[in-house]
């Protein structure tokens, strides 16, 4: 879905505001509406495209998701697990209702699909995960209240699936034809018939089970296999667990957010983990092994004599294990200084510092040598 810029779409730039997105949809939708272009397939098309667009940026979950594959391209998985796009694509228009009433009040409103043919409406959920359920992967079970599909009518909302008859305004097709003459001329529009809903059919007798409806409200379980390097804003698309259609199309999909908690010691980026890693005055002076802390295990890394404090070291193959590779780690050094001393151990430094050579700390004599040109001064000699 990242192959397609939204943003380049509606013409506004990425971190355009909420109304600066509705403008400019309601600006390009005027412009390419079908009514305007009958019969013209590049206007529907592009019609089309604003459309999509316009579903995903103008909801905050769908675009924080949206953006976060645009960002990362290469997040995409299979399985039905993305990075953040809406993988399996968008169902109708739904949604625009207000928006189109206010542009087309003189056309009528609406658009001309079959209400029969309208999926049902996606639901979105988030979750939280723990930083290493998301690094290691896991199992969630989600619970939610849905509109499933009535199994005794088959969704039909008709008794048996069977007590319903040919709509006589329609004909059984589901449209009716309006002619309407406008500033633009005249128009001619295919709508959902008023009499059936669009659905063509006209119920005789109601299914007893969900009242003609087509659909019954139940709580509904599912297990989630969330794959090894779920980061925030991807989800998982599970297709046909979202809203049963209230004219027998097919269900909408259930999309699950992922939110990860931040962790006390991994910071992440992509692929690669990021550690601040103490270490004493010894260790950084002398050199010596330090025990890591890994996803799965700790793992040893031996520190150089002379290591700097802010030294960052790179330890490939230890990052996140992911579908699209494995990342690496990163140790920023940090020597830590005692803050309390006995008085041993401060003899024992001062001893030390009295028979170390400046020549021996390059950054101390540079800034020693700086300060002599500059100022004639010595920064060290008390």
């Amino acid at each position: 879905m990242a192959n397609k810029n939204y943003y380049e779409t509606l013409g506004v730039d990425k971190k355009a505001s909420e109304a600066d997105i509705k403008s400019a949809y309601r600006k390009l939708a005027k412009m390419y509406h079908p009514d305007l272009h009958p019969n013209d397939e590049a206007a529907a098309a592009k019609f089309k495209e604003i459309n999509e667009a316009y579903e995903v940026l103008s909801d905050q979950q769908k675009r924080a998701a949206y953006d976060y594959e645009l960002d990362h391209p290469n997040a995409r998985t299979s399985g039905g697990f993305s990075g953040a796009g809406f993988g399996g694509g968008f169902s109708g228009f739904g949604g625009f209702g207000d928006i189109f009433s206010d542009i087309f009040s003189g056309f009528g409103g609406g658009t001309s699909a079959r209400a029969a043919d309208t999926q049902g409406e996606d639901i979105t959920k988030e979750i939280v995960l723990s930083f290493l359920d998301a690094a290691k992967g896991c199992t969630k079970e989600i619970r939610y209240t849905r509109n499933e599909p009535c199994s005794a009518c088959g969704g039909t909302g008709a008794k048996n699936g069977t007590a319903y008859k040919t709509c006589d305004k329609c004909k059984g097709s589901g449209q009716v034809r309006y002619t309407q003459d406008t500033l633009f001329g005249r128009t001619i529009r295919m709508a959902a018939c008023d009499e059936c809903g669009g659905t063509g059919k006209k119920i005789t007798e109601p299914c007893p089970e969900c009242r003609g409806k087509g659909y019954v409200r139940r709580e509904t379980t599912v297990t989630l296999n969330i794959p090894a390097g779920a980061d925030t804003n991807s989800y998982i698309r599970k297709k046909g667990y979202g809203q049963a259609s209230a004219q027998g199309g097919a269900p909408g999909d259930l999309i699950v957010i992922f939110r990860v908690e931040p962790h006390k010691i991994f910071k992440r980026k992509d692929k690669d983990l990021y550690v601040e890693l103490p270490i004493s005055f010894r260790t950084a002076a002398l050199g010596g092994k330090v025990r890591v802390p890994g996803i799965d295990e700790t793992f040893e890394y031996l520190i150089p004599d002379g290591t700097q404090s802010g030294t960052t070291f790179c330890v490939r193959g230890k990052g996140l294990k992911t579908r699209t590779g494995t990342g690496n780690m990163y140790l920023t050094v940090t020597v830590e200084v005692p803050t309390k001393l006995s008085r041993e151990q401060k003899r024992a430094v001062e001893q030390m510092d009295s028979g170390m050579d400046i020549r021996q700390t390059s950054k101390m004599r540079a800034f020693r040598d700086n300060m002599q040109a500059m100022y004639g001064v010595d920064p060290y000699q008390n």
